[in-house]
């Protein structure tokens, strides 16, 4: 496995990379999760590429850019075991070098639920996929539908500049009681993880209640903020059901619908979805 920390120097080496190449762009603190696309992009490809890097143009000033976990060292021995061939480790001045001033904004997508919470977020996202798409150059890039409106950003990415990668979704890794995996689970005490675990309750109430036959989709989201409401250390931020290709909200389900929601638990935000039907 070569570890790479330059644009220069991955470029180079893509040039004598074995097609197709499968990328898997992370911001390290490897979980399950992670590994799975991986895995996924090891079955698909004649070559396996992934990125670590801590991105620092999606996160606010008030969010936790300083803490968030790392482990390189970790996630090196985990890519290795997985045969990973390439990894691109950049730090933050050879992605965004002095003078940087071009920033990537996707457009309505990404302006309603986490776009509308957290302004600038998916800007800084499709910003550095765009550059890790231009950078590596790969036949399929992979990403996690527990970051399902993400996911959505980037194939709209990919779509509207021809950046010429398949944008391949794959689905949520669970903890055995149901939490969806995310490196900022690292930040969840053991006491608050009854009101972590209120999001998958939460949208296993929905489907529930969507294979019980209801289609009114403010009934489902009533239902669901009650359940959050009554649990100790969950404070809703949002819940949606929205249309699966374009987030507008629904008022019937008479289509393919995203239920996503985030929740703070403590300082932690934890977001998770599924999709209808």
């Amino acid at each position: 496995m070569k570890i790479i920390e330059t644009v220069d120097a991955f470029r180079d080496v893509r040039r004598r990379t074995p097609d197709p190449l499968g990328l898997v762009p992370t911001m390290g603190y490897l979980h399950d999760g992670h590994l799975a696309l991986v895995r996924r992009a090891r079955a698909e490809n004649a070559s396996v590429a992934a990125s670590i890097f801590v991105n620092p143009t999606q996160f606010a000033p008030t969010e936790d850019l300083a803490t968030y976990p790392r482990d390189m060292e970790g996630d090196l021995e985990k890519l290795e075991r997985e045969g990973v061939d390439l990894v691109l480790a950049p730090n933050a001045d050879e992605m965004y070098p002095s003078g940087f001033d071009t920033f990537v904004d996707v457009g309505d997508v990404a302006n309603r639920l986490e776009g509308a919470h957290r302004p600038g977020h998916f800007r800084g996202v499709a910003t550095v996929v765009c550059k890790l798409l231009t950078i590596v150059r790969p036949d399929r890039a992979y990403f996690g539908q527990k970051d399902a409106q993400q996911s959505m950003v980037i194939r709209r990415l990919s779509a509207d500049l021809n950046l010429g990668a398949e944008i391949v979704v794959v689905p949520t890794v669970r903890d055995a009681d149901g939490l969806a995996l995310s490196s900022r689970n690292a930040y969840v005490k053991p006491d608050q993880r009854d009101a972590a675990l209120t999001l998958s309750h939460s949208l296993n109430l929905a489907r529930r209640m969507y294979d019980d036959g209801v289609r009114d989709a403010e009934k489902i989201r009533s239902q669901m903020r009650e359940l959050i409401a009554v649990v100790p250390g969950a404070n809703l931020d949002y819940v949606s059901i929205a249309d699966a290709d374009t987030l507008a909200e629904l008022d019937d389900i008479d289509r393919p619908a995203l239920v996503s929601l985030a929740v703070n638990v403590g300082s932690v935000r934890l977001i998770d979805n599924t999709l209808l039907p």
